[in-house]
């Protein structure tokens, strides 16, 4: 070693020295039994760190054999830590062979590829949900839009989406995800622009969210990001704090004209009701008298027929029937008392008719 002379002689080292075992400085480093402040002796330091590597080495050899199997074993599993991969529930794995894709995905599970000449991707295929808009005007204004009848609305929506196409999600598109949270911005305005304001507030939110969602897919298609869009929510939607109030006024002032038209409605439809009803009534009423006369009408026409008949049979006794029939008609109701002149014996000439039409009415009581 450079420090200790090991073959006999003079003792000197590299430097000589002579007998004292002297070193460039004249004197020798001290081992560990040297005086206390020396140097430590390098070559006991060495041997040690030999011994301690033979002791940890099965069967404590020394050669070189064992330890090249001991460093091959090391870089083996290090090999096999870095070749077996795992890909969980909610993700799918796209395997590149020297950074080009495989055509097939890794599903869920254990799976094992040549590293370093292969390597695995892994995308997240559970369902994300981004968020437009803010309520609160402190924060970001993405939400205020123009709508097309020149009001400012403050929108708040949110867009649930996941991965359809791993390959083209990780290799076609720098930025997918900020990339769907434009194009849901910008279709958002585009729709909002087109349509007059009370259609974003109440009168058609469904159908703005589904015309938005059909222009964000066709741009995600034609970008080929590799992401499906499964709904769009529009979760608020209010006028902007200076004009809220007046906002407000207008949708009291139409919810009264809806309320009024709603009353004026029911107030129609109970009048036309009962005109119906009369009109039906009086329709039923005059069937009833058309069936009435003709019945009647056709009832007179049999019994001349029949009176006709009989008189036909014996003309002098229907005749005379005839007139005393129509005799007691005639008379029935009348207030006059007509004696015959051959009446008989114990007649007398003054009758008391107001008695008699009296008695006659106390006898019909």
């Amino acid at each position: 070693m450079p420090w200790n002379n090991q073959s006999g002689g003079n003792g000197g080292g590299p430097w000589g020295g002579g007998g004292n075992n002297g070193g460039p400085w004249g004197q020798g480093p001290k081992g560990p039994s040297g005086p206390q402040g020396s140097p430590p002796d390098l070559e006991d330091i060495i041997r040690r760190g030999q011994d301690r590597l033979k002791n940890a080495l099965p069967g404590g050899g020394t050669s070189r054999t064992a330890i090249a199997a001991f460093v091959v074993l090391a870089l083996l599993a290090g090999w096999l830590f870095k070749s077996i991969y795992t890909v969980q529930p909610d993700e799918l794995g796209v395997e590149l062979v020297f950074g080009k894709p495989k055509a097939e995905l890794s599903q869920p599970g254990l799976h094992f590829h040549f590293w370093p000449v292969e390597t695995v991707e892994k995308v997240n295929t559970a369902e994300k949900l981004v968020t437009i808009g803010s309520r609160s005007r402190d924060a970001a204004t993405s939400g205020l839009m123009l709508s097309g009848d020149q009001n400012i609305v403050d929108v708040q929506f949110s867009i649930a989406y996941q991965v359809s196409d791993p390959k083209a999600y990780l290799f076609d598109v720098t930025d997918p995800d900020s990339m769907v949270r434009q194009l849901g911005e910008s279709a958002m305005r585009e729709v909002v622009g087109r349509r007059p304001a009370q259609d974003i507030f109440r009168d058609d939110r469904q159908g703005i969210a589904d015309n938005v969602r059909s222009i964000v897919q066709s741009s995600l298609d034609e970008y080929r990001t590799g992401v499906t869009v499964n709904a769009i929510s529009i979760e608020d939607a209010s006028p902007p704090p200076e004009v809220a109030d007046a906002f407000n006024e207008v949708q009291r002032a139409e919810q009264d004209e809806d309320r009024f038209v709603e009353e004026a409605n029911q107030y129609s439809n109970q009048k036309l009701g009962q005109a119906r009803g009369q009109g039906a009534q009086i329709t039923e009423d005059a069937a009833a008298y058309k069936n009435r006369v003709v019945q009647e009408a056709e009832g007179e026409a049999q019994r001349f027929i029949s009176v006709y008949d009989e008189y036909a049979k014996a003309p002098d006794v229907t005749r005379k029937r005839l007139f005393l029939e129509t005799m007691e008609r005639v008379l029935k109701d009348s207030n006059k008392v007509i004696v015959d002149e051959k009446g008989g014996q114990g007649i007398v000439p003054y009758l008391p008719l107001p008695e008699l039409q009296k008695r006659a009415v106390e006898g019909a009581n």
